[in-house]
């Protein structure tokens, strides 16, 4: 029962990670060196969902492009969180192309985008990424010598907060995490305005998005309001420290 019990958490535990890493671990049940056989299986079902998954309406993003687009770590391939619709495939590649042209040398990086397969299969711990049709982009940053290409506060992107007032109350649970123990390990890096206001300009004058979520008050330290650019709620993570959009 014991054995049952734990392969049983690995199963569903791998699976709310990675989508398909449940299956893989299921195979490598059957064989004596259980690690090893759902490692080979793993990234046997993670290079077959790439040639799938556009018979679920959804695409990979190339994690080994170098390009003016970029998914930010290999961790999101490796998690097969790097997956969208095809429409949205378009925007981003646009979206990378339009700040290329107005900043040459920018790159625009992806961080998590989808799952491959079936709509409403939660990506935690995100309340949305569920139908290929949302994405986040990283926030752009600068050091004294200038703007860095490439370069995040955090190592995955995420939890690097920009401080700044809100009118959210402190309360449990939320996924309004702070992570204040985490924040003096981030790169001292300072937020790039001119680029972070391009691209969410460029974003809510595209007819084909429609939600852009961005924490209050850096769109007042950015001058900037749209229609489509909004407060996500407090009772969602925060966004200061990346951008979420997603098509209408």
């Amino acid at each position: 029962m014991l054995r049952f019990l734990a392969h049983s958490f690995v199963t569903l535990f791998l699976t709310i990670l990675t989508q398909i890493g449940g299956l893989a671990w299921i195979v490598a049940i059957f064989f004596r060196r259980k690690l090893i056989a759902f490692i080979f299986a793993y990234a046997a079902l993670t290079v077959a969902a790439i040639g799938v998954a556009p018979s679920f309406g959804r695409v990979a993003l190339d994690c080994f492009d170098d390009g003016p687009l970029q998914v930010q770590s290999w961790m999101y391939c490796a998690l097969n969180r790097n997956y969208v619709a095809p429409e949205l495939g378009d925007v981003l590649v646009d979206t990378a192309k339009e700040m290329d042209r107005r900043f040459p040398g920018t790159v625009t990086l992806v961080l998590d985008a989808n799952f491959p397969f079936l709509d409403g299969f939660p990506l935690l711990p995100h309340l949305s990424h569920d139908d290929g049709n949302k994405v986040d982009f990283a926030f752009f940053y600068r050091d004294e010598t200038g703007y860095r290409p490439g370069a995040t506060r955090s190592p995955i992107g995420y939890f690097a907060f920009e401080q700044g007032p809100t009118d959210c109350p402190q309360e449990w649970p939320t996924l309004r995490w702070d992570f204040d123990i985490l924040q003096p390990l981030w790169r001292e890096y300072d937020l790039d305005e001119p680029r972070n206001r391009a691209i969410l300009q460029i974003l809510s004058n595209d007819a084909r998005v429609g939600k852009i979520f961005v924490e209050p008050h850096l769109l007042r330290a950015m001058d900037i309001s749209h229609p489509s650019i909004r407060f996500q709620g407090c009772h969602a993570a925060r966004h200061d420290d990346h951008i979420h959009f997603q098509l209408r």
